[in-house]
């Protein structure tokens, strides 16, 4: 039987194959939906992972043991706003539940749970809930850390000898350190020995935070106790620098003491020449470190650059009771002086001792009591902490990280939540003139002269 003639037609056979095109887009499609249904991922290309969720909080979520409820108690208009950041904690873990409760036309489930605000978040594990301070990823774990943590942490800085003051919003103060602090669920107050020589017992980490003056011997033996009693501590002890006004007592006692420990703090200064530092707009007086040793506050630093200015070297060994860890040193391109008296340093002086220089160490003090355990951090340098230098780098990564090994809070290590890059593009006056004639005129041109060319040659 002879094909009909409508079905050769030209029109015929396009219309056959735009049908068949038609139906394999709308099948493509139909499949994409479903899986992205299904499977909800996404792929964050910025560069420092804006739009990801931070190690840290994945470290947390995958190893719940129980499962987790997060509530957003909000408008259902603006629910939406708030599942492209809550989602992502569902997608970490299948004990993650994610709920959405209108406020206005459930008000009983708001009341029963006491919501006073819209946009409330609520982080229930087990029978204990928590209200994240904030709708950001620091405000959503921390609600996952304090249902985790029983117990109040207090960090005590020590006063009185000229220290950093945490509530010092000046270049050299502690309040940024204080803030970061608070954002771990740890609480941060002052104490003074020397009023008693004495650690107040709700400390749950001690930190000596660059004194000026030197600490009297009761002041050495109550910080000697505490530790040797199960205490952790954080010692930045600069160096003795004796130059014009930054007049840096030696502080011999409390020297002694971390050399008791097995920590020996040299009476220099670290030079760091290393090229890379001044391509970051650093000066020989703050040495860049970007090598970390395998102890568990470091650990996880690697490819994470952090910087200490005017620091010192220190030597490490185990000694008696306390076993002793470095944890990272200046560059190969560095070198130590001793000459702390004069601001006009030679590089080339035969007496500088050269890198890589140890600058920091972390040990652990043998009490001889079942679980309970002396930890100290010592670090040469107190200035990486004040408000100039925390936000640069891992400089807030290793603050942390310190903070929780000394808590015995290790599962909290990690990098922390990156602050939103500034990447703003300034240009002179010429460069805009260049990008505005380039945009207005020149592409245009091309893209007319192109026209023309094709029509000439088929015209």
């Amino acid at each position: 039987m002879p094909t009909p003639a409508f079905l050769k037609a030209r029109q015929t056979k396009y219309a056959a194959y735009a049908t068949m095109y038609i139906v394999v887009v709308f099948a493509i499609i139909t499949v994409a939906n479903v899986l992205a249904n299904r499977y909800n991922k996404s792929y964050d290309s910025t560069s420092n992972k804006r739009y990801s969720l931070s190690e840290q909080t994945a470290k947390i979520v995958k190893e719940l043991k129980q499962p987790a409820t997060i509530t957003y108690y909000d408008q259902a208009t603006r629910f939406q706003g708030a599942k492209d950041q809550l989602d992502q904690y569902a997608n970490l873990s299948p004990k993650i539940h994610v709920d959405y409760v209108d406020v206005d036309k459930k008000p009983q489930l708001a009341r029963e749970a006491g919501i006073k605000n819209y946009g409330t978040t609520i982080v229930q594990i087990g029978a204990k809930k928590e209200e994240a301070k904030s709708l950001t990823e620091e405000g959503i774990t921390g609600a996952f850390i304090r249902d985790l943590k029983n117990t109040t942490r207090t960090v005590c800085f020590v006063t009185g000898s000229g220290e950093h003051q945490i509530d010092d919003s000046e270049r050299g103060g502690y309040s940024r350190f204080k803030e970061l602090l608070a954002k771990d669920d740890y609480e941060a107050k002052s104490i003074s020995l020397l009023q008693k020589a004495e650690v107040p017992a709700d400390c749950t980490v001690v930190v000596v935070g660059g004194p000026t003056g030197d600490y009297q011997q009761p002041e050495v033996d109550a910080l000697k106790k505490y530790v040797e009693d199960g205490g952790r501590a954080l010692f930045m002890l600069d160096p003795p620098l004796k130059i014009g006004r930054s007049d840096i007592a030696d502080n011999d006692a409390l020297a002694g003491l971390l050399s008791s420990w097995g920590v020996t703090l040299q009476k220099d200064l670290i030079l760091d020449l290393n090229p890379i530092g001044q391509l970051a707009g650093l000066g020989p007086q703050v040495a860049l470190v970007t090598t970390y040793g395998s102890q568990p506050i470091v650990a996880e630093m690697k490819g994470t650059a952090t910087g200490f200015p005017l620091v010192r070297s220190m030597d490490t060994k185990n000694e008696g009771k306390s076993t002793v860890d470095k944890l990272f040193s200046s560059s190969d391109s560095s070198l130590a002086t001793t000459k702390l008296n004069s601001p006009d340093i030679d590089p080339n002086d035969p007496k500088n001792k050269k890198g890589p220089l140890t600058i920091a160490a972390a040990g652990s003090y043998n009490t001889g009591k079942e679980n309970s355990q002396g930890r100290f951090v010592v670090i040469g340098s107190a200035a990486w902490a004040a408000n100039s230098f925390l936000n640069f780098n891992g400089n807030r990564d290793l603050a942390l990280n310190t903070m929780n090994w000394l808590s015995s809070d290790e599962d909290l290590i990690s990098i922390r939540p990156k602050a939103p890059e500034d990447r703003r593009v300034t240009m002179t006056r010429a460069q805009m003139n260049v990008v505005r004639i380039t945009s207005q005129f020149v592409i245009p041109l091309i893209v007319i002269f192109a026209g023309v060319s094709v029509w000439w040659r088929r015209r």
